[in-house]
């Protein structure tokens, strides 16, 4: 099974690059699917129904969430739809809607997903440890997928790479997301387990984290608290890695790069 897991998708500039980039990378690499991170989907925080559609349609077959899921009031009403290709953090309060974890099948491949939400500096309450959910949550895990991905979306790269450890062997794919920066440590885990700290954004490259870089710059200078914009054009960097699985174990991991002008 081929897994292409793209990074945080920033605003419109992004989900227009995907639109414009993802139907090739699917051809070129023989993908059976693809994740992607949505907590930055409308305009750098939350998911609407039309910019989830907007990279359904590009293609984008599940999508991930993280500390800034909920931002946005329709996201409740999407998590709660049966059909939704939406995985929110398994560690928050069980009573919000959506799944922390869920199968998804496509064609004869079936994947199982999960996404934790880090502890550290997250500013996000009430959240459980992710160590202990994963921890309890592991005899459970489904047996007849081809492959189980695991999404930490944390600012601590020590709990990112600690997961990757706890979790090698039980697992097929652990991947970090967050700070929208890609790591130079995507490998194999000895119990075969394909790592990476960070696999980074699809967003606006000259910027700060794909929000305009003056205004985050301004910011840092004045101590402000002024909300953040996303330009609408510019070139967009497009991170991801393409995870080869066999028999749930990753036998390949590659990490993708790609510009593309908006």
């Amino acid at each position: 099974m081929k897994i292409l897991f793209l990074g945080d998708i920033v605003g419109k500039p992004g989900r227009r690059a995907l639109q414009k980039v993802l139907p090739g990378l699917r051809r070129r690499f023989g993908v059976d699917v693809v994740i992607a991170n949505v907590e930055n989907l409308a305009h750098g925080k939350g998911v609407t129904r039309s910019t989830l559609q907007e990279i359904v349609v590009a293609g984008v077959d599940i999508g991930t969430g993280g500390d800034h899921l909920f931002v946005k009031p329709e996201a409740s009403e999407l998590l709660a739809e049966p059909s939704t290709i939406l995985v929110r953090p398994l560690n928050i309060p069980a009573t919000m809607p959506g799944q922390g974890q869920k199968t998804f099948t496509f064609g004869q491949k079936r994947v199982h997903v999960i996404n934790l939400l880090g502890q550290y500096a997250m500013h996000f309450e009430p959240v459980d440890s992710l160590f202990r959910v994963m921890k309890e949550g592991l005899p459970r895990l489904p047996q007849d997928v081809d492959a189980i991905v695991v999404d930490v979306h944390a600012e601590a790269t020590s709990e990112k790479v600690a997961m990757g450890w706890f979790l090698d062997g039980q697992v097929s794919l652990v991947v970090g997301t967050h700070t929208h920066i890609p790591t130079a440590d995507a490998r194999i885990l000895p119990g075969g387990t394909g790592y990476m700290t960070d696999v980074g954004m699809v967003g606006l490259r000259d910027s700060s984290l794909g929000v305009d870089k003056d205004m985050a710059i301004a910011r840092f200078l004045t101590d402000e608290r002024s909300p953040f914009d996303i330009p609408e054009h510019g070139l967009v960097a497009i991170n991801g890695l393409v995870a080869t699985v066999t028999e749930r174990r990753t036998t390949k991991i590659e990490r993708i790069y790609h510009e593309i002008e908006v």
